[in-house]
């Protein structure tokens, strides 16, 4: 069977109990017990081949949470596969229903290089294979070459840059050996929506931060500078993936982008959709009125275009699907999706040499509330996301 799903999953906060991440935030022996028990269920629900985590603050917490996960799922085989003796033991909903437990080898955690100390802790990433790793997965986050943005001041001239040195969170890249055929992962997690603000020398706070003297400017500023971070983010990203699009690798790039599909974030990631037709377009270098664009070139420029695309799993899925809602987020009366799967042309069912489709994505949003009921406060110990589940079918040799 070429069978395999794949999913991302933002925990929130996951960390042991009694040990403070964000200031004054921890989770008491209980809560952290209900926590384990929730995340278990969900993870037993999703039974994903690969999961791609986020929010995680200590990888033996997430172990424990796997660990809870196997006992759930051979309790459950025990109770439903038939044993030997059975001659349907065989039939293909028996080989759905089973559950495969995972290993300590499959686990692979990537810490956050700016995580400190309790109270200031900074969560990292994690990767769940069943099928392994082919080789070490790699970790980006301190950036050998700090990235520069260059802006011109419009009407000429120079209007400064902006710089990143490293990234609010790790980018973890791993490669999956699925059924024989390697698939590239990147898990991300880009920078949040909350608002960077700037602390005067001395100060124990940024003036933003004391919502009595509430500056709407400075809140403004403070969602620019984290949006412009996110975007840098995305970036490092697409420069990554680029690397492996160019030597022909599937490369699938999944995780929470704090942004939704059609966000210039995710555009930055999936990179360019191109126009129906060039030949309209007038040449760069044009020297007269009617100087456009070639045929030839107009099949050439669309070709390379489409070569280094990434299509997120949610528009392949909903082109053979009426289902025309999938949200991973709820605040405030808003319901978005900003956990993202984005698959490169190796997945596009439109494409000669495939080596897998999307056969179905699922998004688990049950327990998630807007904030506006009594039992939205149950989140902190659940997750404030979704989880986004892709079921893929690979194909023998591609097609």
């Amino acid at each position: 069977m070429n069978e395999f799903k794949i999913a991302t999953f933002n925990v929130k906060n996951l960390i042991g109990s009694d040990d403070e991440y964000y200031q004054y935030e921890s989770y008491t022996p209980e809560e952290f017990a209900w926590k384990r028990d929730w995340l278990a269920r969900q993870l037993l629900k999703l039974d994903a081949d690969v999961v791609c985590f986020q929010e995680i603050f200590d990888e033996a917490a997430l172990w424990e949470v796997i660990e809870e996960t196997n006992r759930r799922g051979l309790a459950l085989n025990a109770l439903v596969m038939p044993d030997e003796t059975k001659k349907y033991k065989k039939r293909a909903i028996f080989r759905r229903l089973e559950f495969t437990p995972y290993t300590r080898e499959q686990l692979r955690f990537a810490p956050n290089a700016n995580d400190g100390e309790p109270g200031q802790r900074r969560p990292g990433l994690a990767i769940l294979s069943r099928f392994g790793f082919s080789g070490k997965t790699s970790v980006t986050q301190v950036l050998k070459d700090p990235l520069e943005i260059k802006f011109p001041e419009l009407g000429g001239g120079d209007a400064g840059s902006f710089t990143i040195t490293r990234t609010s969170r790790p980018i973890q890249r791993a490669v999956i050996p699925v059924h024989g055929t390697d698939i590239t992962i990147y898990n991300i997690h880009f920078k949040s929506k909350l608002g960077e603000y700037l602390r005067a020398p001395g100060a124990p706070f940024a003036a933003e931060a004391d919502l009595t003297q509430y500056d709407p400017l400075g809140r403004a500023m403070g969602e620019l500078r984290a949006s412009t971070r996110r975007m840098a983010e995305a970036v490092v990203l697409r420069d990554m993936i680029l690397t492996d699009l160019n030597a022909n690798k599937p490369v699938m790039a999944m995780g929470d982008f704090n942004d939704s599909e059609h966000s210039v974030v995710s555009a930055i990631v999936s990179g360019e959709r191109p126009f129906k037709n060039y030949s309209w377009m007038r040449r760069h270098n044009a020297k007269h009125r009617d100087d456009r664009y070639s045929r030839a070139e107009n099949e050439s420029i669309t070709a390379a275009i489409e070569a280094v695309k990434l299509t997120s799993a949610e528009a392949l899925f909903v082109r053979k699907s009426a289902k025309d809602m999938i949200y991973t987020s709820a605040f405030g009366g808003v319901y978005e999706s900003i956990d993202q799967m984005f698959l490169s042309r190796h997945f596009d069912p439109n494409e000669q040499g495939r080596v897998a489709e999307v056969d179905y994505l699922a998004v688990f949003n049950d327990h998630l509330t807007d904030g506006s009921h009594p039992e939205a406060p149950y989140n902190k110990l659940a997750s404030d996301h979704g989880q986004l589940i892709a079921h893929l079918n690979l194909l023998d040799g591609g097609t």
